[in-house]
């Protein structure tokens, strides 16, 4: 079997899956149906996020798994996010709470080093 495509080679538009079969059966559905915000992503994204869900979010073990930079990382989370349809940027400034806070937590020492480059 072969990944389902998702853009038109002529016009890259979005595709929609019109028939599905039941490999079991053989019951055959036909309609217009859309592959969903996943289905909207290329290979390479649905990669990084397999990759990203085995590293459990965790960016440096991403960064790690794929040999590339911290910022290269970021950026194709970002790619990621923007293929499913959302904003880039409006978190920007919880992230710089959120870092302040484990900055905080760690100067306190109520949390390691190890677990603070973790929540990082």
């Amino acid at each position: 079997m072969y990944p389902v495509p998702t853009e038109c080679s002529v016009c890259h538009d979005q595709l929609l899956v019109t028939g599905m079969v039941c490999r079991n059966c053989g019951t055959v559905l036909e309609g217009r149906f859309t592959m969903g915000r996943l289905g909207q992503l290329t290979p390479e994204q649905i990669h990084f996020v397999e990759v990203f869900l085995r590293s459990r979010g965790k960016l440096n073990r991403v960064q790690e798994e794929l040999g590339l930079s911290y910022p290269t990382v970021r950026s194709r989370l970002e790619d990621v996010i923007r293929g499913l349809g959302y904003e880039v940027g409006e978190d920007r400034k919880t992230d710089d709470a959120e870092r302040e806070e484990v900055l905080g937590r760690l100067a306190r020492r109520e949390i390691s080093a190890e677990e603070a480059l973790d929540l990082l």
